[in-house]
């Protein structure tokens, strides 16, 4: 009798450690759940915050297309960076180089050429961010403003995978760094320039001159930085090289 009791407390005390970690099982999924959720929305509502910048004054940014350039037009050198807005190595690129890049517009020794990709197009949820901050960056290029409307993008880029910034937070940005121009929410809504960085990502990403080997053959990737038509390693003190 003494040995049944046993064998039945046993059973009970199994049947509650089995229950006690059946709950904290479904409570660490629903917690997880939650903290995904919340991660992936966590752009929703938010203001991207407006950059004071360390761009100085004569500092010039014109349009070409799906590309911009910055710089003041005595500069020499030239460089091409092709970007993603939701790319995470690109903004460790901006964080590594961005105060170098900017000395040298600011001296007018260099320009810089943005081509802003939508590589990562289907990396948000729902899709279709890259191509949004694209095609809103040109749209503030338009007014004279990609400079800050491309660093404010960067200092709060979404996470990959999450929620993107909306229309709606796009054009807020740009009415935060100055635009007044009602085109520009326009240009943002309509999509105007999309087609234009679809076509040129296409040509970018399958230009013979661009491509690098990542490890698994050749292929493109972002960021990519281009001085006198080759592919700048980009590693310390490259830009210094480059200036040469």
């Amino acid at each position: 009798m003494a040995q049944a009791r046993g064998v039945a407390g046993g059973d009970k005390k199994k049947v509650v450690a089995i229950t006690v970690a059946v709950v904290v099982l479904a409570a660490l999924v629903i917690g997880g759940v939650i903290w995904t959720t919340s991660s992936k929305d966590s752009t929703e509502g938010k203001v991207i915050g407006a950059q004071t910048g360390t761009w100085g004054p004569g500092v010039v940014e014109k349009r070409d297309g799906a590309a911009v350039t910055a710089g003041k037009p005595e500069a020499k050198k030239t460089i091409d960076v092709y970007a993603d807005f939701l790319c995470p190595i690109c903004k460790q690129f901006e964080e590594s180089f961005k105060d170098q890049i900017h000395e040298q517009v600011n001296n007018g020794t260099l320009q810089v050429r943005y081509h802003m990709l939508p590589m990562l197009n289907q990396r948000s949820d729902p899709p279709g961010y890259s191509l949004d901050s694209a095609n809103a960056a040109l749209a503030a290029a338009d007014a004279g403003k990609f400079l800050a409307f491309h660093d404010a993008l960067f200092k709060d880029q979404p996470q990959e995978g999450g929620r993107g910034f909306d229309k709606g937070q796009l054009i807020k940005l740009g009415q935060d760094v100055g635009i007044t121009d009602p085109a520009f929410a326009t240009a943002i809504n309509t999509g105007v320039y999309e087609q234009q960085i679809q076509d040129a990502y296409k040509k970018i990403s399958t230009d013979p001159s661009l491509q690098q080997d990542f490890g698994n053959g050749p292929g493109f990737g972002t960021p990519t930085v281009t001085a006198n038509g080759q592919v700048v390693k980009l590693e310390q003190g490259w830009l210094e090289k480059v200036l040469g």
